[in-house]
């Protein structure tokens, strides 16, 4: 069975712009929201893979890998980081601000959760494909310790708000209709500070420097982007804290690169190693290791070495090297190795390979050809 497309996921062409794409996933979100389609599994399906979609379209690498190999060239599925409807939420009112959700569905009521963080994290060629464990040091905005988050002053607490009387929502009347929406008072908690921390000024949080020890996994890619699960922001009482978004930059190697879970080394090997046949030693991001060429061994042609590139993400299987050996010719020549190759090249006109006599073969008759026309 075909996988569904992203662009048709969202209801937009290939050549879709990043703002065609942000209301095509409003429009899906607004549409499949499980408080508009309550015990609808269908609609929860369709909003988790709008959100998937969005993820990958929005970002123009992934989106670029996605229409030349589509969904499994794309270095990280976000629809299996998400564990729910309130997970994908609390993702995109980080991305498009929290008055995108509170404009769609008259907002979110009870606690807020915490602040998405998002850092970006150079890494080795070598960490990339072996994992590496490493202690950052970012700001984030921790429970204030004079007032311990409740932005109120030492001794006083915050007071029920006299708007909505402790519900974090008013009513109106439009039309015939009475209409629900966040106290502006009180922005939905309930509670108002009549006085304010002096320390954090009555926000309850403030700016702190903090270490936190991150596992980048084996087999990460450059673009690809890993969830530390409640290393962001507090949320409010009785919420969850955000999480930490890290962007994994990989710097180019000297000698590898890499394609999907393979890895890719050119090796230049002589013109008598190729002729002959040769046992050269080869580099690997595990160590060095025995390469038998053929005899006659073409310039170009590739070698695997099963279970020496990346892992996958499942961990369960291991790319391949892959090494190209490319024929180098030798820019000077001693007095002798010049002698010898004239001898060698004197041998060639009775002594053509069986590739070279086919060429010429042919090369001839459609010379002949040409001759005849005239």
């Amino acid at each position: 069975m075909a996988e569904p497309d992203y662009y048709e996921m969202l209801d937009v062409p290939r050549d879709a712009s990043a703002d065609d794409l942000k209301k095509a996933f409003r429009k899906a979100a607004l549409k499949y929201h499980p408080d508009r389609n309550p015990g609808d599994k269908e609609a929860e399906a369709k909003f988790k893979q709008a959100a998937e979609a969005y993820e990958v379209l929005s970002d123009p690498e992934q989106r670029a890998r996605y229409n030349r190999f589509g969904r499994h060239g794309v270095t990280s599925h976000p629809g299996q980081q998400y564990t729910g409807v309130d997970d994908i939420l609390s993702h995109f009112a980080d991305l498009f601000g929290s008055a995108f959700f509170e404009e769609m569905f008259g907002g979110r009521r009870g606690p807020r959760a915490g602040t998405h963080r998002r850092i970006q994290m150079e890494l080795t060629f070598e960490e990339a494909t072996l994992g590496v464990e490493q202690t950052i040091e970012i700001t984030r905005n921790e429970l204030c310790g004079e007032c311990g988050g409740t932005g109120a002053k030492r001794g006083t607490g915050p007071v029920v708000c006299p708007y909505c009387h402790g519900h974090g929502e008013v009513q109106h009347r439009r039309g015939l209709f009475m209409m629900s929406a966040h106290c502006a008072n009180c922005r939905g908690t309930g509670q108002v500070v009549r006085d304010p921390c002096p320390a954090c000024r009555g926000n309850g949080r403030q700016p702190t420097r903090v270490k936190i020890p991150l596992r980048v996994p084996p087999g990460v890619a450059d673009g690809e982007r890993i969830a530390y699960r409640g290393e962001g922001d507090p949320g409010d009482d009785g919420s969850h804290r955000g999480d930490l978004y890290c962007d994994i930059r990989v710097k180019p190697h000297e000698i590898f690169s890499r394609d999907g879970d393979d890895v890719i080394c050119e090796v230049p090997i002589s013109f008598t190693q190729a002729a002959l046949g040769a046992d050269i030693e080869v580099p690997t991001l595990h160590g060095p290791q025995t390469l038998h060429i053929p005899r006659g061994t073409q310039s170009g042609r590739s070698f695997r070495l099963p279970g020496l590139g990346f892992p996958s993400h499942s961990g369960r299987t291991r790319g391949s090297e892959e090494v190209c050996v490319v024929i180098e010719v030798p820019r000077s020549l001693s007095r002798e190795q010049e002698e010898l190759l004239k001898r060698f090249a004197a041998t060639e006109n009775s002594n053509v390979t069986p590739k070279r006599k086919s060429f010429f073969d042919k090369a001839r008759k459609y010379l002949e050809g040409l001759t005849g026309k005239k």
